[in-house]
């Protein structure tokens, strides 16, 4: 039964074995015959009068022995020359020592060791006798020389005829089985070895074990190996090798700690695998202990020990514990000087690299290819131009066959050098262009800004048939997104879909960026929503997406859903949820975050410093702005433009001054926002003066050509301080169009001075270029009002209404406990209405006896007095500040927001009501903060 099953296993193996390269493994067996002239080192032999043995005939006193021919044979063997051993052959037939099975053993040696398994399959064919060392010295070889396929055959064939294995074939077949990962016939073996007797013998139990492992399965390798009655170091050695071979390197470190407790002591074999497991793992701390181990016992002279020490400590990092333990190494071959270099090249130390390799060819060890690779990349990453085309010339003059690798590294380093016509040259080149070149020159043109050339090229490839990964359509989708490309993206994500990347966490994090860069952030929840194994990066992009589109009560929830996943939060999340929070204006939730940046060690962090700063300021607490400001440790550009910015939002114009002074006095240069943000402070402290001066040094101080948002800020300053016709004059001067905000912050400042001309020219300017925003016809119609105009104000109305404009309508909300509650004017929907409204009759008396007078002026309905000083109380703002008020504690702080710029009555009534109740009032509008405490404003009514 056995053997019909190994005729079935192996018939296809027969059916290979007429391919022309297996053809000529099998030749023939012709003896050679001998020559005058013995091609054989003299000091193989013992005297020279042996040397000179012609014929039995002539020297018949001199006639060699087996023995001697053994020798001969042995020392053939070891050095690997087959001439010498043919002509030997030869005189062992002439001498008529042929028949001799020591010899025709050694002879299949030699000719397996020399990959001549023609001739030695020929000798184990003619032998007189069913030897089983013969049988098992060819197995050997072919299975030393890595064919598997041919020592499985020849152990059928073996079967076949009877010849009965020994404790020698089977380590050699299991092998076999290892190699060629067919663990069916392994088992099969094993049942062999089972019923010959032959499981028990160490090495067939040692090679079992590996057997099993290396086909993954680790379970029965490790009953095998239990089973074992006397495990000795090589036992262990066999099976945690295995695992690290298997990436199981955790799991070799565990077995190698149970060799050392069970009281094996281990081998120069044993500490150089575990020290790979430890580089696998990169695990310094446990690579560092077993260097300790390796030294007590005495084996740091070992030099595989020595080159996996070099090795583990450049993969986790340790650049000094490498670069020592390569020091102790007298003379380090070309593996070691290329460990040490990648690892420098890996964790980015590129110059320490090249004075390792200008080092190695100093002391006369010649580059490789892995050496060349990884000096491109430290050209790469030094962006060192000329010695990455010296390199790429030494190339060409070594003459050697096109490599992969290397002209990967060419087309990588010269992407890096912004050489890309060099990089297309290298491509256009390459004889085989495979997946990862056309990723280097893809990769190339998007690291260069030459996204539409990435697409170009990868429809290149795709017209190719090659194919693609996840890497390649991650940089497509990169470029798309730069280039705003919907349709690109969309027909990518199509390509996905159908070549089975849908669910590549790559592809899928890759995609959401795209859809997010290019406003489609329906889409981007679709493909988040879609995705099974969403992972932190996809979690923050789709967190970041939503605080950058306005909906931050998303991101939050969002993040609940990370945390339920378990999750951890890194820096960047934490910045985008503070970002959500500041837009919000969630002032409780946002310090919940920043408990989240303290427990994980983030304050330190950059992004989420910056984060915390903005929060605060946006939430109404520049206090807390303030002190977060102070513990940002390397304070960069954008942390001081968010402070001063805070500082002018909150109407702090002369403190956001002093601090642009201090950031000049820290050498760190303004760039364009942080000039934005000096002129809004100027322009909310009413800072004529000074701001001029700062829009005029723009260009003459930092370089800086002023932009329209440096315009509109002085054109807004310059309107509200009632320079109209200077406002005017910047308008007409300014060497681009007037936008939008520019004409907005004209018609505001004409509503202040109640100029009806600016005002009606201001309109017609944002109705012309922003004719769906309703806010243009409205102030117009304050304007009028204002200035008694009422027929103008009724045709305004006419107007909106034949347009079919509606007034947007102001929109006030407060946090109270965690949630966002919603007010608008009118809205009775509120479960606590009623108290609301009790609330607001109840400081309606009390703002009335301090000598509140309502601003019924402002009210364009045409109805009495009474209902107007109804509708003026029952404004979004006033209604979040009443449910403030009985919502929270006494004492505390009542933050709102609203989403249009607070009423002058809204801001007149405040004053009285923060006097009245003892408590400050900060309302967020949609230009600036407003402190309302102990009866005034800190914008000092100049909003």
């Amino acid at each position: 039964m056995i053997k019909i099953q190994w005729m079935m296993k192996l018939l296809p193996l027969f059916h290979s074995l007429q391919d022309p390269l297996l053809q000529r493994l099998y030749l023939p067996f012709k003896p050679p015959t001998p020559s005058t002239h013995f091609p054989f080192p003299p000091q193989l032999f013992q005297t020279s009068s042996i040397f000179n043995i012609r014929d039995p005939q002539t020297t018949p006193f001199l006639r060699p022995t087996s023995i001697f021919f053994s020798k001969l044979l042995t020392q053939c063997t070891a050095s690997k020359i087959v001439g010498p051993g043919m002509e030997i052959h030869a005189r062992i037939i002439r001498f008529g020592f042929s028949e001799d099975m020591s010899l025709r053993n050694h002879l299949i040696s030699l000719y397996t060791k020399c990959r001549r398994f023609g001739y030695a399959r020929k000798l184990v064919d003619e032998s007189p006798e069913r030897d089983p060392v013969s049988w098992s010295a060819l197995i050997s070889g072919y299975v030393q020389n890595g064919l598997a396929v041919e020592a499985l055959s020849t152990f059928h064939d073996m079967r076949l005829l009877g010849v009965e294995s020994n404790e020698f074939t089977f380590p050699s077949v299991l092998k076999a089985c290892s190699i060629a990962k067919d663990l069916k016939l392994g088992m099969q073996v094993h049942g062999v070895a089972v019923v010959t007797g032959f499981d028990m013998d160490v090495f067939v139990a040692n090679t079992l074990v590996v057997m099993y492992a290396k086909c993954g399965e680790f379970g029965e390798s490790r009953r095998l190996f239990d089973a074992i009655p006397e495990r000795d170091v090589v036992s262990w050695n066999a099976l945690f090798s295995c695992y690290v071979q298997r990436d199981c390197c955790a799991e070799a470190v565990d077995l190698f700690m149970e060799m050392i407790k069970s009281g094996i002591r281990p081998n120069e074999f044993s500490f150089s695998t575990i020290i790979n497991a430890c580089a696998g793992l990169v695990d310094g701390t446990q690579g560092r202990n077993i260097h300790g181990f390796l030294i007590k016992l005495g084996y740091e002279s070992d030099p595989f020990s020595a080159n996996a020490l070099v090795d583990m400590y450049a993969k986790v990092g340790v650049l000094k514990g490498a670069i020592s333990a390569f020091r102790e190494i007298s003379r380090p071959d070309i593996i070691c000087w290329n460990a040490i270099i990648a690892g420098c090249v890996h964790h980015e130390d590129h110059e320490w690299a090249l004075k390792l390799i200008r080092d190695m060819s100093t002391v006369g060890v010649f580059l490789n290819m892995f050496t060349f690779s990884s000096a491109l990349k430290a050209c790469a990453g030094l962006g060192l131009k000329e010695l990455g085309r010296q390199l790429h010339s030494s190339l060409i003059k070594m003459d050697t066959k096109s490599d992969v690798f290397i002209d990967v590294g060419l087309i990588d380093m010269y992407s890096k050098c912004e050489m890309m016509k060099y990089a297309r040259r290298v491509h256009s080149l390459m004889p085989q262009k495979e997946l990862v070149a056309w990723n280097a020159i893809i990769s190339g043109h998007s690291q260069n800004a030459e996204a539409m050339e990435a697409l170009w090229t990868f429809a290149d490839l795709h017209k190719e048939g090659i194919g693609f990964n996840h890497t390649t359509l991650s940089v497509v989708l990169k470029s798309a997104a730069t280039l705003q490309a919907i349709k690109v993206c969309e027909q990518v994500h199509s390509v996905s879909v159908k070549s089975g990347f849908k669910s590549d966490i790559y592809v899928i994090n890759s995609l959401l960026d795209t859809y997010a860069k290019c406003s489609l952030v329906e889409d981007a929840k679709r493909v988040f929503e879609e995705c099974s194994i969403g992972d932190l990066v996809a979690f923050t992009s789709m967190i970041t997406t939503y605080a950058q589109y306005g909906k931050g009560e998303e991101s939050l929830k969002l993040y609940l859903q990370m945390q339920e996943r378990g999750i951890k939060p890194d820096s960047f999340v934490c910045s985008s949820l503070l970002n959500a929070c500041a837009n919000l204006s969630a002032y409780e939730q946002g310090k919940q975050i920043h408990v989240l940046v303290l427990k994980f060690g983030f304050l330190s962090d950059i992004f989420a410093g910056n984060s915390l700063v903005n929060m605060y300021a946006k939430c109404g607490s520049i206090d807390d702005a303030g002190r977060s400001f102070s513990e940002i440790p390397i304070r960069g550009i954008v942390s001081w433009s968010a402070m001063i910015g805070g500082l002018a939002q909150h109407g702090h114009g002369e403190e956001a001054l002093k601090l642009f002074d201090q950031m000049l006095k820290d050498s760190v240069q303004p760039n364009h926002i942080t000039l934005v943000s000096v002129l809004c402070a100027c322009n909310h402290a009413g800072l004529v003066t000074e701001a001029r001066k700062h829009f005029e040094s723009m260009k003459e101080l930092y370089g800086i050509e002023p932009m329209q948002e440096h315009y509109t800020c002085m054109i807004d300053l310059l309107g509200r301080a009632g320079k109209l016709n200077e406002a005017m004059e910047l308008v007409n001067t300014m060497p681009f169009e007037a936008n939008g905000s520019v004409w907005g912050a004209l018609l505001g400042a004409a509503r202040i001075h109640k100029n009806v001309e600016l005002g009606r020219r201001a309109a017609e300017m944002l109705l012309a270029l922003e004719p769906e925003k309703s806010g243009t016809l409205v102030l117009l119609a304050n304007i009028y009002a204002s200035t008694g105009l009422w027929e103008n104000v009724a045709n305004v109305r006419k107007l909106m209404k034949y347009n079919k404009v509606k007034k947007e309508p102001g929109i006030s909300w407060i946090e109270i406990k965690d949630k966002v509650h919603t007010f608008i004017a009118g809205n009775n929907t509120h479960s606590r209405t009623k108290e609301i409204h009790a609330k607001l009759d109840e400081l309606s008396d009390l703002m009335n006896k301090a000598g509140y007078v309502p601003m019924v002026e402002i009210v364009l309905h045409d109805v009495e007095r009474s209902e107007k000083e109804q509708l003026l109380l029952h404004h979004s703002e006033k209604l979040a500040v009443a449910f403030g008020l009985i919502a929270t504690p006494p004492g505390a702080p009542i933050r709102v927001k609203k989403n249009l710029r607070v009423c002058p009555d809204c801001h007149s009534a405040f004053k009285f009501i923060c006097k009245i109740v003892s408590r400050e009032i900060i309302v967020r509008d949609i230009n600036r903060f407003h402190h309302f405490k102990d009866g005034s404003c800190s914008c000092g009514d100049y909003w």
